[in-house]
């Protein structure tokens, strides 16, 4: 129900990708009578895979987590956040309110042992194909645990997500020299380098090594994750509109836009968002993937298939015992 076009846009995602994955049960959680006029629309009604689960209430974009708490016990959030934690489902996904989505999360399914904070990561395009990034505003003050306990989470994430024996992790920082940083980050680069679970640290990276491709993955509080995200995000839609511009100044430019129609066709898809739509929220027991509000269909079956590789790599538990490795209690799960 949730995000900036809600059954309109997920109820037909949700029936393409179970036409896509013949294992995959959709459980469509909001109002029932909203959901199944889409799925009429969308020629999946009858469909045994594609199934409702009713909620009478719904998380407002811009409504307070504590409300969505205390007064929304039967929003869709909710009640899609208890079927994960029944065992009903094993991955949510939702485009709804992130600030909502996190503290329903971690209220209703807690926190996995040696997590002390949940942490927002995201994929983002490379020079060498994409990198990871948390957290991206789920935390806007971190201690030097919190940022380690980051890293050996995005370092499991991309282990498995991506079949990486051993990603690099790097520390996002304003210099790539030991002397320069918070005392905060200099205490968080002491405990990687000192780590006990295998982690790959790189040392200290800087803004632009996002995009070079400099580490697997990059670790930073959610405030400078979020910043350099919107950022990111703005000055790609100020390029894309200059380019725009320029191509459409002359005929001569017309011409060379039709040449380079082409090579402009192709770095438009390798840039395309929809391609790396889908938030993991980790550190909960349980997979719970945000998709982003303005998601369209495709950009929201990306963020369901997030959902389904978390689920087969089994998330949670490696960075249950990746932690329990460091702190010397290791059991696997």
């Amino acid at each position: 129900m949730g995000g900036d076009h809600g059954p309109r846009v997920i109820v037909p995602a949700a029936a393409e990708a179970v036409a896509a994955y013949p294992n995959l049960q959709v459980i469509l959680v909001g109002k029932q009578e909203l959901i199944e006029h889409q799925l009429r629309l969308c020629g999946g009604l009858n469909n045994s895979r594609l199934l409702i689960r009713n909620a009478t209430q719904v998380v407002d974009m811009g409504e307070s987590p504590a409300n969505a708490l205390r007064q929304k016990r039967d929003s869709s959030m909710r009640v899609a956040i208890n079927l994960v934690k029944e065992g009903v489902a094993e991955a949510c996904v939702s485009a709804g309110n992130t600030g909502a989505l996190m503290a329903t999360a971690r209220f209703v399914l807690k926190m996995l042992p040696g997590v002390d904070r949940p942490a927002i990561i995201y994929s983002l395009p490379s020079m060498v194909g994409h990198v990871h990034v948390l957290d991206l505003g789920a935390n806007v003050n971190c201690e030097a645990q919190d940022l380690f306990q980051f890293a050996v989470m995005g370092s499991v994430l991309a282990m498995a997500v991506d079949n990486h024996p051993n990603p690099t992790v790097g520390l996002l920082n304003v210099g790539s020299e030991a002397i320069k940083g918070s005392e905060t980050v200099k205490k968080a680069a002491e405990l990687l380098k000192n780590n006990q679970c295998g982690i790959n640290y790189l040392g200290f990276v800087e803004g632009d090594d996002i995009y070079k491709g400099t580490a697997d993955v990059v670790v930073c509080d959610g405030f400078v994750g979020n910043v350099a995200l919107k950022a990111s995000e703005g000055l790609a839609k100020m390029v894309l509109k200059m380019a725009k511009e320029e191509f459409t100044r002359s005929w001569l430019a017309r011409l060379a836009a039709l040449i380079a129609a082409p090579i402009l066709r192709a770095l438009t898809k390798r840039l395309d968002p929809s391609r790396y739509n889908g938030a993991s929220l980790l550190g909960l027991k349980g997979i719970v993937i945000k998709s982003h509000g303005n998601a369209e269909q495709k950009a929201f079956g990306m963020a369901i298939r997030v959902a389904m590789l978390e689920v087969e790599k089994n998330v949670p538990e490696k960075i249950q015992n990746q932690l329990a490795i460091q702190l010397g209690n290791y059991s696997p799960v």
